[in-house]
């Protein structure tokens, strides 16, 4: 009787679903069984997903589909056919990031839709045991070029889930009308659904925690042909949607929305899914999904450290002889690199940059300048400006640099996020990458794989980096904590000119955190070249093993490992490079906090240095332990550590 009962309400729901409009319901499923991904027309054609790990549910019914401007993608939409799972894997190296070797294996489905005039797109799911990625894809061709007013891609959280979000300041506002740039502090464990206070939305990769997952959204394959997107600044019921570029965000009369010819695929919307935090932070979900390399930069790009006299010392420092010093403190670090920051074309000129250039050479450091992006987006009046604006502008100096023995650029002060700003960032790479130089971008939005697709591409800021803190004390006494948000969203797949350390003091501020802490961020932020903040004078006063640490930082990391930690509170990484193990932790609170945890990896040496801040003088101390029994410390208040093995 139960049985019949039982097969009778199911009947019925089968009825109800089908009277509901609604369309079979497929399943993708990672790899090791446990992420899944739900795919189904709703009422009205509304195609939507849903998605679970362990069989917990990590994001309710969320939209799909994009609105063109010839045509809408987002309902009255039909099922043509549904590819059957196939896998897909791929292995690549980076010269920098979390991890040297890469691989990446997902289950992917295809599912082939139609519009209500017959027109189609592809929605192309992938999932991987970190994580859920998807994408749109038009195929076909049409006449000139299609345009895409919005996408409809939402995230829908239960109410309970907890976010940890940045906001996006609206476009051309703040200094010299140079916003966005991506440089807010983080709002953290907020309920889901609080509106961001700015139109602009909320910046990703975007944290959130529900029940004992943890989750990043991001986007990655940002190509020529779209935009960069953000999380609406509205989010009823905890539902977020994919928001485009305000329409400031261009570069003159050139597009701020996504337009292309077709056959035409959009960006990888991505989803990382961990129980816990350490899925999350090893995961290469950022990278295994971006573009592959369009350019070669092995055989001359060269991962590293760089001497900075700007972040200290300000524009009055970007003279010959106060740059000089800073080579030679480069060359005394066994530092890779000297920056030059703004005004060295009237400060110091071609013709002295070229002699600062051969000095350099002489003791082995190369030199990155400085230059200002901008066009009519802002009135920022650095210099030199205007000379990245074109192909030939850009391409003449660039020829100059490889001429003077220039190893990279700083380049700073974008626009936004609109597509015709995508591709200028990414023709700047292209073009570098021919005339031998690595590229850093500042006053900029964040990277999205790009460190793999241009290899040339070493860092990008995106950030609140070390730079604010010497503009005044709210920004330092604000450093702890943001400093333990960023492994686990800004910094979580994509490099980030953070520019850490300063052991010495900053004029007129008081450091909040402990020289343990500064030591800490070098290893725990990752960057292609680390800009180092701090003086040769500021140096040289810090003890020998301090220095000898200094030395010693590695150029590029082979692996990382989670050790423990929560996001505004406290953060433990460890990171591999040969042989060897770094393991740095800081504490963002100002309380005294006790960390114990097990070395990671077997096979290893066991000795190791420990550098971290004396309990009675808060000096840096440095003593030899052994890792084969469980480690214990108790950090200070805003304090740190690092651990070398040997």
């Amino acid at each position: 009787m139960k049985k019949k009962i039982a097969l009778g309400l199911m009947f019925l729901l089968q009825v109800s679903l089908a009277e509901a409009g609604r369309t079979e319901v497929s399943e993708i499923l990672s790899p090791d069984g446990k992420i899944a991904v739900h795919v189904r027309l709703a009422e009205g054609g509304i195609p939507v997903y849903t998605v679970s790990r362990a069989g917990e549910t990590v994001l309710r019914p969320s939209r799909l589909g994009v609105l063109r401007l010839d045509g809408d993608f987002t309902a009255g939409l039909t099922v043509d056919s549904v590819s059957a799972a196939a896998p897909v894997s791929d292995r690549y190296t980076l010269t920098h990031g979390k991890r040297r070797n890469c691989a990446y294996s997902a289950n992917r489905r295809v599912f082939h839709l139609k519009n209500a005039e017959g027109k189609p797109m592809q929605v192309i799911f992938q999932v991987s045991n970190d994580g859920v990625a998807f994408r749109y894809h038009f195929p076909g061709k049409a006449e000139g070029r299609v345009r895409i007013l919005r996408e409809a891609s939402s995230f829908h959280f239960d109410g309970s889930a907890r976010a940890y979000l940045q906001h996006c300041p609206d476009a051309r506002t703040g200094w010299n009308y140079s916003q966005p740039s991506y440089e807010e502090y983080y709002q953290r464990d907020i309920p889901v659904g609080t509106a961001s206070p700015d139109q602009a939305g909320w910046v990703m990769p975007a944290l959130f925690r529900s029940g004992k997952h943890w989750i990043s959204l991001t986007e990655t394959a940002v190509d020529t042909n779209y935009c960069g997107t953000r999380l609406s600044q509205l989010s009823p019921d905890g539902e977020y949607t994919v928001q485009f570029p305000q329409p400031q965000e261009c570069r003159g009369n050139e597009p701020a929305l996504p337009q292309s010819s077709l056959p035409w695929s959009t960006p990888w919307r991505v989803i990382a899914v961990s129980e816990g935090l350490a899925g999350l932070v090893e995961s290469t979900l950022g990278t295994d999904l971006a573009i592959p390399a369009r350019t070669d930069a092995a055989a001359w790009l060269k991962p590293g450290l760089a001497s900075w006299s700007w972040v200290i010392l300000k524009d009055d420092s970007t003279v010959f002889g106060c740059q000089r010093r800073f080579v030679d403190f480069a060359a005394d670090m066994k530092w890779r690199y000297c920056l030059v920051d703004a005004f060295w074309d009237s400060k110091i000129g071609y013709e002295k940059m070229k002699e600062l250039a051969d000095y350099a050479a002489t003791r082995n450091v190369k030199l990155l300048l400085w230059y200002n992006s901008a066009g009519d987006w802002n009135t920022t009046p650095l210099t030199p400006r205007d000379k990245m604006l074109t192909a030939e502008s850009r391409r003449a100096e660039f020829q100059k640099l490889r001429d003077m023995g220039v190893a990279g650029v700083k380049i700073d002060f974008f626009g936004g996020d609109g597509q015709s700003m995508m591709k200028y960032y990414q023709s700047i790479l292209l073009d570098a990458a021919k005339y031998g130089l690595a590229v850093n971008f500042h006053g900029s939005t964040y990277p999205r794989g790009w460190v793999r697709t241009y290899p040339n591409l070493v860092s990008m800021e995106g950030i609140k980096g070390e730079e604010y803190v010497t503009f005044g004390q709210f920004f330092a006494d604000q450093q702890p904590v943001h400093c333990t948000m960023l492994p686990f969203t800004r910094n979580l797949f994509d490099p980030m000119d953070f520019t850490p350390v300063n052991f010495s003091g900053i004029p007129n501020v008081k450091r909040r955190t402990t020289g343990g802490f500064e030591a800490a961020s070098a290893v725990l932020f990752t960057s292609g070249i680390q800009h180092i903040a701090e003086t040769p004078e500021g140096m040289a006063g810090q003890k020998e093993f301090v220095r000898e640490y200094m030395r010693s930082l590695p150029e590029a990391w082979d692996d990382v490992k989670f050790i423990d930690g929560v996001p505004g509170e406290y953060v433990v990484l460890a990171r591999k490079t040969g042989n060897r193990w770094f393991i740095a932790g800081i504490n963002g609170e100002n309380r005294e906090r006790t960390v114990s945890f097990r070395f990671p990896a077997a096979g290893v040496s066991r000795k190791a240095k420990l550098i971290t801040d004396s309990a009675d003088s808060g000096e840096m101390i440095e003593k030899t332990i052994s890792l084969k029994a469980p480690v214990e410390l108790t950090l200070r208040p805003h304090g740190g550590f690092v651990i070398r093995t040997f």
